[in-house]
């Protein structure tokens, strides 16, 4: 008798958790979250760019700056890092553009001993959620905590097949609705190495990019999550000539749009927005407690 009064106890407090939680959830401003990465975007050939109609509907329809920062230096690894853990290089500790572990010793780490991501935060506070991180680069597993997300994959035959990110993405969405998720690509940086930034290769590659924007807006219709989405995109560096991790601002500035659920229609905003802003700014979206650790401050300008 005393065991099923206790079973029945248990289950009555797993009941009130998931109520409350649930009651937590109604407070996000959307349920859920795309973040789009663009290895190797400037932002300088945003205004120069001839034919990136979907991008430039996203930004006319929300809020975008072409002036966000990367961190130093300004390479792969160490801003992707910025980007998901909300904080500079010196605190999570990747200081290489191809680190798969802390080069000095992250100041804060989680119960994964990694340093804090906006993914792991999430399902501290949300066990529930349902996360993906898919990729063209491989070395983003390093960086975003992968024992905190249901789904992380890479895109393995990219470079002979442009479409199967895309093709990756389209299918979580349409099956999972993930409540955050972020889709990264890689082909915009690597013509940028190989035939060199503000190149026609350059921007035929990124008009290629912006067509699979269109795709991925496009399977959030067809999940029917589009209107309770926010579209985040950025980039984790820009560049110059065939290379980047440089002090020049064409090197450091890269865009940032977002819009979708809860979000203004400002078209460009003048706040200063750094890498790790872009962390805080989706933790905002879903109310979550942001570590101590973290410097990103969420932009709060963009919200309705």
């Amino acid at each position: 008798m005393t065991f099923l009064i206790m079973k029945r106890y248990l289950v009555l407090l797993l009941a009130i958790g998931l109520l409350a939680t649930a009651a937590e959830a109604k407070k996000w401003r959307a349920k859920h979250v795309v973040v789009i990465g663009i290895d190797g975007w400037g932002a300088y050939s945003v205004p120069k760019a001839q034919d990136i109609p979907n991008i430039r509907s996203l930004m006319d329809g929300g809020c975008y700056s072409l002036t966000k920062r990367s961190v130093l230096p300004s390479s792969s690894a160490i801003n992707w890092a910025s980007m998901f853990n909300g904080a500079p290089t010196e605190m999570h500790g990747y200081t290489q553009w191809g680190s798969k572990r802390p080069d000095i010793p992250s100041m804060t780490t989680n119960s994964h001993g990694i340093f804090p991501t906006v993914f792991s935060i999430l399902r501290e506070q949300y066990p529930d959620v349902v996360t993906a991180c898919i990729a063209e680069w491989d070395g983003i597993k390093h960086l975003v905590d992968t024992l905190a997300i249901n789904n992380y994959d890479v895109a393995t035959n990219y470079k002979n097949d442009d479409e199967q990110l895309t093709r990756m993405a389209e299918e979580y969405i349409r099956t999972k609705r993930p409540t955050l998720m972020a889709v990264c690509y890689d082909q915009v940086d690597h013509v940028g190495h190989h035939v060199g930034h503000d190149t026609p290769d350059y921007y035929k590659v990124l008009s290629h990019i912006d067509r699979q924007v269109g795709r991925i807006v496009q399977a959030l219709k067809d999940a029917g999550i589009y209107d309770d989405t926010v579209i985040l995109i950025t980039a984790d560096h820009g560049g110059k000539e065939k290379g980047h991790g440089g002090q020049s601002l064409l090197e450091m500035e890269i865009p940032f749009i977002i819009c979708g659920k809860g979000i203004k229609r400002l078209g460009k905003i003048d706040d200063v927005i750094m890498q790790y802003d872009t962390a805080a700014t989706i933790a905002e979206i879903f109310r979550l407690k942001r570590p101590q650790a973290w410097r990103g401050v969420p932009i709060w300008s963009v919200f309705k």
